[in-house]
């Protein structure tokens, strides 16, 4: 994927700390879904990149104001915060049908027993 909005050089992965085969590394399946999400839907067109550096510098700046002490390992955080202010402020999603999808997996998160695979209901919208 080459995408001249993307930072980063040749890879666009920016800061992204990146294994020896050149694949990004993250702590947790959802942070690598959360990532690619951000990646397609700049590439869809539904925010600029510099948009999104905004943003997600803004959730960064604010979580720092609460407390967080910027060690690293919330930074994944920082971004999902920022994925969903866009996506709510771009009308991809309502605050409602966000706060639903968040309770549905938290619910499915807690039902599942450990090590097994996470799985979600299909979401139907209504319009």
């Amino acid at each position: 994927m080459t995408d001249p909005q993307l930072p980063g050089g040749t890879n666009g992965l920016g800061d992204i700390p990146l294994r020896d085969d050149g694949s990004p590394v993250f702590a947790a399946p959802w942070e690598a879904s959360a990532f690619a999400i951000a990646v397609r839907l700049s590439g869809e067109g539904h925010f600029t990149w510099d948009e999104w550096t905004a943003t997600l510098s803004e959730e960064i700046r604010a979580a720092q104001q609460e407390g967080d002490p910027d060690l690293g390992d919330t930074y994944y955080k920082h971004w999902l915060r920022a994925l969903e202010h866009l996506c709510r402020e771009r009308g991809l999603v309502s605050q409602e049908e966000a706060s639903d999808r968040k309770d549905a997996w938290q619910r499915a998160y807690l039902d599942t027993p450990h090590g097994e695979p996470v799985e979600l209901a299909p979401h139907h919208h209504t319009p």
